[in-house]
């Protein structure tokens, strides 16, 4: 899809829409296609005897924090099903509780055949993983693929202590509660700055979209001097991906200091 990020390795490369990500390590591998997100027209039409997949992020991150629509990615479930295809969702930013829920695809009621984990997964310790349900899973057997470094231990003594903190009672919880907290601080800056264009996102992943004029980077720069990390994404967009563990005043800090910034853009 257009606007997709899902890695910098050939393959994932090759199925990241993005000229810019792929243009240092042509030719890329065969194979994808890349439709306009949310349109669901537009994915029927590009389907063919050799169609395989449909990989989608329920939420795109890395192109603005762009929400899936209910009627789009529901939709996209059932065309698989129609036309006998897997469909992979790519669960590396909105995976592990980052919504609120375990993973993105809850959101939307649907069952993908495959997902892809990585980022929230190992708490700041690499490791990625992938998810296969039904025939999908008896692709690979033991043996079939490895890694150098896979199943290193301490990676997945990482990962298994991230899996039982989000086992805590009410830990997804707090993940919405400071989500919402955190929106609606960004949506009463949006009241007050009119540069604002957009606010969006679930739980802890959150997109506040500006004016084009108004220098996106920059302000990641100046909040960085404050000490907040944050980033710029497409569409011009501040994209908020906080630790799970935040605390409400610690968003209250980060709104303040925004607050701050934006004042001097006036």
């Amino acid at each position: 899809w257009q606007g997709f990020f899902h890695g910098r390795t050939l393959a994932t490369l090759a199925a990241t829409g993005q000229e810019k990500y792929q243009k240092p390590f042509l030719p890329m591998p065969e194979g994808f296609k890349y439709m306009p997100y949310n349109d669901l027209d537009a994915a029927k039409a590009s389907i063919t005897p050799e169609t395989a997949a449909i990989m989608v992020e329920v939420i795109q991150g890395e192109g603005g924090v762009i929400e899936g629509t209910q009627e789009y990615i529901k939709g996209l479930q059932d065309l698989c099903k129609e036309e006998k295809l897997l469909l992979v969702v790519d669960e590396v930013q909105t995976g592990i509780g980052r919504t609120g829920k375990w993973f993105g695809y809850e959101n939307y009621g649907i069952e993908p055949d495959i997902i892809t984990l990585a980022k929230g997964l190992g708490g700041g310790i690499p490791i990625g993983a992938v998810i296969s349900k039904g025939k999908a899973a008896d692709v690979f057997t033991p043996g079939s693929h490895g890694t150098t470094f896979g199943g290193n231990p301490l990676s997945c003594s990482a990962g298994l202590a991230v899996i039982q903190t989000l086992q805590e009672d009410g830990f997804l919880e707090k993940v919405v509660i400071n989500g919402q907290f955190l929106k609606k601080g960004l949506i009463k800056l949006q009241q007050q700055f009119p540069f604002i264009k957009d606010v969006r996102g679930m739980g802890l992943i959150v997109g506040l979209e500006l004016d084009e004029k108004i220098p996106g980077k920059q302000i990641v720069g100046l909040a960085m001097e404050q000490g907040f990390i944050i980033n710029c994404a497409g569409n011009n967009t501040l994209r908020f991906v906080p630790p799970l563990i935040i605390k409400e005043e610690e968003i209250q800090k980060l709104l303040e200091a925004l607050h701050e910034i934006f004042s001097q853009l006036l």
